[in-house]
């Protein structure tokens, strides 16, 4: 079936058509194949109020004239507006930050400058980019610095003193800059600008942990007498000012239409083929996704065609490379040599060395993590391969914008992996290639993120009763206070102090939206300290036994001791991969919103979720099940948010499901519901948890249960609710399409499943759903 929004009739093959012909020629794996026209320029004149010198720095890049967006972009900063620009890859938004910013701080020889990006890799890019546009001698006084973890300590002092455009990133803003904010007085006295990049990164906990750090940041601007005005840069994104607007704290304008050239590209989804092989019970295994990628990526650079392929993880960044080189060494030794994995954790200037192989052509294929996905310009790309959906509709169409990035054509292929989403998503492409991209989510008011940011505010500066009024947070405050954390004094209006300022609240948050104090994972046989783990996943992530990849490398956990706050691992391959089991029970300690339709009522709630790690799945790279190795480790409880279901047991009789049945329609149908739930929600499975119940104790009803994996939720449980027959529909037809007969990963097999899959019935789930679906109504949403 041709996407009718989006295909157009040619009369002769596209580049990326004619490629995917000689690659994968009436492949029976192709689902689905669509073109996409090419799309002109839109030029404008340099702004009237750019100085020559700026406009001449940045002609000599090769930028003749500005698009349109760039300009409409620089406009609304000069003018003072908060905006963010939301336009495709490689369209070229950091034109639309660099015009305003470089022309205050031209002409204001004290004017000052942050830039913001998620990683430290597009951090680095951007200020080599800016670091070359200063480079005339009429700009040099700008002296743009990186100021991140890795900033030398003599280093750090001179950029505080001398630096006035300073490049970092929301980790080190919240604790190097903000919690010394007097040593950076001269910086935001002056700050005119704070530039906000590839702001779609910024969602669920993380998201919210940012804006309440750029709430904080532009606080403290206000009370050393700047007035910054925002400028955000995101890929194309549903709702992007209301989605800037939550992340600022203010409002924001959006600039959407697109002027950058866009070569023409054949998008195509392809399935991989059931095997012979059996997993969990039995259960039909596909081709992986990453065999099938390096294969297609072994044939397009045999044919000529320079590939990235983006894949989940950094093992698999490296498996595939390794597999497409074995491929192509076979037919030409030298081609096999220009094949090359990139990832975080390589050396920076190893990093800088892959990307500069890749633009001139050196290099003729990469596989990556979405270290790549952000704006790191890497250009002149024919193909990209995706292996998996990687997790939104906005990072598809990112990593579909690396290719064809200099306006030439393109293919872009997904391969879907042996999950639910991938499944629905290349049997129903409208729902990938006709779908709105995601708005993002944002929660700053989680008290579980609030109340610890509110401490490190209120020891940068006390705060008064109206900023707290403005939060609704007064009884978050009380809570704090009776907590001996912080303490109200009623003069001057109302403030609030921190009670020990010595505690180091800055510490105990973890920006990035990590539960508990971190765990320290530690090389047992040279003591050296490999990173650290979330002490609320630990036991799930880092159990005995578990296998521990870091840096492309595998460790085997040998012990861990969640009292002391320590993972020992050792170094070792053992060929297989680890996937924890848990036994989780669900409580329902308010009802926030519900609604009954007939023999169904939805809801969404305050819940109590408690989970205990009860052994791990050993399972082979080839898909098979080696065995379930039992543990035994405490239990521990997660408040959080869930949406939920129930239905009556009459409603069940008519839908022809037996009472011995119920328990695997419930399971299978939570199970493919997880899978489905980023189809309208910017998360991944992994974030999110399930429990299913034939007669729940809290409704007294057979209920299913789908909840957050982060204290006070993270928002996507609200999503699910509010379009919950949406969602429900998404989940049935990804059950009845699935060509297994009894259930397989594709449906409703999970794995994360702490009850081993089972029991599971995929007949019994679709019919349930029908039932459901059948309650709710063509017209209802929750």
């Amino acid at each position: 079936m041709e996407s009718a929004t989006l295909a157009h009739s040619i009369h002769e093959p596209s580049y990326g058509r004619s490629l995917l012909n000689r690659v994968l020629p009436g492949d029976p794996r192709l689902t689905h194949v669509v073109e996409l026209p090419a799309r002109p320029p839109e030029h404008t004149s340099w702004p009237g109020w750019a100085p020559p010198q700026v406009v001449d720095a940045l002609r000599a890049t090769g930028i003749e004239q500005p698009w349109s967006h760039q300009t409409r972009t620089a406009e609304l900063a000069m003018g003072g507006q908060h905006v963010v620009v939301s336009t495709g890859t490689a369209s070229g938004k950091s034109l639309g930050y660099q015009l305003p910013v470089l022309t205050a701080l031209h002409t204001d020889p004290r004017a000052t400058a942050l830039y913001l990006a998620p990683t430290k890799a597009l951090g680095a890019d951007q200020l080599r980019a800016i670091g070359a546009l200063t480079d005339a001698a009429t700009l040099r006084d700008i002296h743009p610095a990186t100021y991140d973890g890795d900033t030398p300590a003599e280093v750090r002092q001179w950029v505080r003193a001398n630096a006035r455009w300073i490049f970092t990133n929301p980790d080190m803003l919240h604790v190097g800059i903000l919690r010394s904010h007097q040593r950076w007085a001269r910086v935001l006295r002056q700050l005119r600008y704070i530039v906000i990049d590839e702001c779609h990164a910024y969602r669920g906990v993380f998201g919210s942990h940012v804006a309440l750090v750029l709430r904080r940041l532009h606080r403290l601007a206000r009370y050393y007498g700047a007035d910054p005005v925002f400028v955000l840069c995101s890929a194309t994104t549903g709702e992007p000012a209301a989605a800037a607007t939550r992340l600022i704290g203010a409002p924001c304008v959006a600039v959407s239409a697109d002027g950058s050239p866009q070569g023409a590209r054949t998008v195509a989804l392809v399935e991989p083929p059931l095997t012979t092989l059996t997993g969990e019970n039995g259960a039909p295994i596909r081709r992986s996704a990453t065999a099938e990628a390096a294969g297609i990526m072994a044939d397009l650079v045999a044919e000529g065609a320079r590939t990235l392929t983006f894949v989940r993880s950094r093992r698999a960044a490296e498996l595939i490379a390794l597999d497409t080189r074995q491929r192509l060494h076979e037919v030409d030794p030298e081609l096999a040599q220009r094949i090359a994995a990139y990832r975080a954790g390589y050396l920076g200037e190893d990093r800088r060395a892959l990307e500069a192989a890749l633009s001139d052509g050196t290099l003729l294929g990469a596989a990556t993590t979405n270290a790549l996905e952000l704006g790191v310009d890497i250009a002149g790309l024919d193909a990209v391969v995706m292996s998996g959906f990687p997790g939104t509709v906005a990072s598809f169409w990112q990593q579909a914008g690396r290719a064809g990035r200099r306006t030439q054509g393109s293919l872009v292929l997904l391969v879907a992996r042996d999950d639910p989403l991938d499944t629905y998503l290349v049997r129903n492409p409208e729902a990938l290639l006709d779908k709105p991209v995601e708005a993002t989510i944002t929660d700053p008011h989680n008290p579980y993120v609030l109340g610890p940011q509110l401490l490190c505010a209120a020891l940068e500066l006390p705060l008064t009763d109206a900023e707290v009024d403005a939060l609704e947070a007064r009884d978050l405050m009380a809570d704090l206070a009776a907590q001996g954390l912080i303490r109200h004094r009623a003069h001057g209006g109302g403030r609030w102090y921190v009670t020990d300022p010595q505690a180091g609240p800055h510490d105990a948050v973890d920006v990035r939206g990590g539960i508990g104090t971190p765990v320290a994972i530690v090389d047992r046989e040279t003591g050296r300290l490999l990173g650290t783990a979330d002490a609320g996943r630990a036991p799930a992530t880092l159990h005995d036994g578990a296998i521990h990849l870091h840096q492309g490398e595998t460790y085997l956990v040998d012990e861990l001791d969640l009292e002391d706050g320590v993972a020992f691992v050792t170094a070792v391959d053992p060929g297989f991969t680890t996937s924890a089991r848990q036994r989780t029970s669900i409580e329902i300690d308010a009802i926030a919103v519900e609604h009954r339709h007939g023999a169904v009522t939805s809801g969404l709630a305050e819940v109590l979720v408690t989970s205990q790690v009860i052994g791990y799945l050993r399972t082979l790279r080839t898909g098979e099940v080696l065995d379930l190795v039992e543990l035994d480790l405490p239990a521990q409880t997660l408040p959080t948010r869930a949406v939920f279901y129930t239905v009556t047991p009459e409603l069940l009789d008519r839908a022809g499901i037996e009472p011995a049945d119920v328990p695997g329609a419930l399971h299978a149908a939570e199970h493919a519901a997880i899978g489905l739930l980023p189809l309208v929600a910017t998360c991944d499975r992994w974030d999110i948890g399930g429990v299913s119940i034939a007669e729940h104790p809290d409704t007294g009803l057979p209920t299913v249960f789908v909840y957050d994996g982060q204290p006070g939720g993270a928002g996507f449980a609200e999503r699910g609710f509010a379009r919950l027959r949406q969602w429900l529909a998404a989940t049935r037809a990804t059950i009845r399409g699935c060509g297994c007969a009894t259930g397989c990963p594709s449906c409703v097999q999970s794995p994360k499943c702490g009850n081993g899959n089972h029991p599971l019935h995929k007949g019994a789930a679709a019919r349930l759903l029908t039932a459901v679906l059948g309650e709710l109504g063509p017209e209802s949403d929750s």
